[in-house]
């Protein structure tokens, strides 16, 4: 029977897939950071002290999960398109699953997805999200899902806005590019939606210098409310 990636359990996000994590961060991550980049975290003082929050994250390459969960310095579910599950092997899926990832559908906030946040509810785990969806390499903050504001509204989490600059290309020139990941002040998660999105993108476009293109408002805010509720 094939596993469904989009439906994870809390008892999934054990002290195992942390331990791997953890273990991923220390011995490949934090290596290929300090050897091929000039690697910087800034603005650790704002990561809150406790309690449940999202992290959320512009997204230049496939580097930025571990650049997150090594600033962050927490295990992270994150959220990641469902196509990484379905058409990159036996060995990657089983990788991405021991990660702690779970699949998503990037058009829209599906049931499954609803489901697997409210199980993070009762664990240890972060949520990890990149508003924008798929990789933008233009420099532009612009293109934002409403689904990580629908989602903090609802499991009313802050939100740790994060920008991630100098990995827009990779690098194997050791210390050649400079890697900066810049954590933000938290975002309230009693804003509206809309308010939300902005504050997100205004602050990350403003701690990477990227443009900030703003997201047109939308009026669907007690809908999106109502369909998580009754997931």
């Amino acid at each position: 029977m094939k596993k469904n990636y989009a439906r994870r359990y809390a008892e999934e996000f054990n002290i195992f897939r942390a331990i791997y994590q953890l273990l991923w961060c220390i011995f490949i991550a934090i290596p290929i950071f300090k050897i091929f980049y000039k690697f910087e975290i800034r603005g650790r003082e704002n990561i809150p002290a406790d309690g449940k929050f999202i992290c959320a994250a512009n997204h230049v390459s496939h580097l930025d999960p571990f650049l997150v969960s090594v600033a962050i310095k927490k295990p992270i579910a994150y959220m990641a398109k469902k196509e990484l599950f379905e058409d990159n092997g036996f060995f990657f899926t089983l990788n991405m699953d021991w990660l702690g990832a779970f699949a998503v559908n990037r058009q829209k906030l599906e049931v499954s997805t609803i489901k697997t946040v409210k199980e993070l509810y009762k664990t240890k785990w972060l949520l990890g999200i990149f508003p924008q969806g798929g990789i933008r390499k233009n420099h532009t903050i612009e293109k934002i899902n409403k689904g990580f504001a629908v989602i903090a509204k609802a499991a009313k989490w802050n939100i740790l806005p994060i920008s991630i600059t100098g990995c827009e290309k990779y690098n194997w020139i050791p210390f050649k590019a400079k890697v900066i990941v810049q954590i933000g002040t938290p975002i309230s998660f009693e804003q509206s939606q809309d308010e939300i999105i902005d504050q997100w993108g205004k602050q990350v476009a403003s701690m990477s210098h990227y443009k900030y293109i703003e997201t047109e408002p939308e009026n669907s805010e007690a809908q999106d409310q109502q369909e998580f509720a009754q997931a």
